[in-house]
């Protein structure tokens, strides 16, 4: 057993000591990943019970590993977020990303972050021509592209400068991404793609999610921006509309 009280009604715990040290497990891998020296310091667990449970919620899906083997928040959340109260979101990003699509002539996506990656989690594809084909379900980097530097702008100053560390932009871009509100990007995540992306916020007014188009970058230039950044705003602002009109979807 480890000296850490499990909590109690009284004193803000549930009283089921196992379920209140797992959910600090979990708020602590909300910052970020966290090495199990890390995870011991956050939750004040004792180091056999931090790793035991972080095992365990790994082994469940709740918990990943990233590459350097650190402890993360897992795919099993993003499941569980999409059955409880991402409908409405995604009920809603279908016909905006459709009217994204047709108005720009470009395939459209929405991504949301998950520990050191993004999902893409809807999308609209152009049907003929050249196109960039990203499926739901798509893991991409959170290291490179306009969706990465949108899901990463406006996050807390040290997951922000952690966030850098690797990525093919600067903080002297994200500043800018935060100044103008939108980000573009031209064979960043990929030879011969470029993409806009800007960012669709909660009920709160945090970060949520990023509405993107992409394409080659001889059809959309190497300021995409200047042409369909107008309307990538106004798509993500449309969606931000739908969650801050709901109760609580965050």
């Amino acid at each position: 057993m480890d000296n850490t009280s499990a909590g109690s009604p009284a004193d803000g715990g549930s009283g089921v000591g196992v379920l209140d040290k797992a959910a600090a497990v979990l708020s602590a891998l909300e910052s970020g990943p966290q090495t199990l020296a890390q995870l011991v310091s956050a939750t004040h667990l004792a180091r056999p019970t931090a790793h035991r449970l972080a095992v365990a919620l790994e082994y469940h899906r709740f918990v990943a590993r990233d590459m350097q083997g650190r402890f993360v928040l897992g795919p099993r959340l993003s499941e569980l977020a999409s059955a409880a109260g991402e409908d409405r979101l995604l009920a809603a990003a279908s016909p905006v990303l459709l009217a994204l699509r047709d108005h720009t002539g470009e395939s459209a996506q929405l991504f949301r972050r998950q520990g050191e990656q993004r999902i893409c989690v809807a999308a609209a594809e152009r049907t003929l021509g050249l196109r960039d084909s990203i499926p739901v379900g798509a893991t991409l980097s959170m290291k490179a592209g306009s969706a990465a530097q949108v899901l990463l702008a406006w996050e807390e100053p040290e997951r922000l400068h952690r966030g850098l560390h690797g990525a093919s932009f600067t903080a002297t871009n994200l500043s800018a991404v935060r100044r103008r509100g939108w980000a573009q990007s031209i064979a960043e995540r990929e030879q011969g793609v470029a993409s806009i992306s800007a960012p669709v916020r909660g009920p709160s007014g945090r970060v949520i999610a990023a509405v993107s188009i992409s394409g080659p970058i001889e059809r959309m230039g190497r300021q995409p921006g200047r042409q369909h950044a107008a309307a990538v705003v106004a798509a993500a602002k449309r969606l931000s509309d739908v969650l801050q009109s709901a109760d609580g979807i965050e």
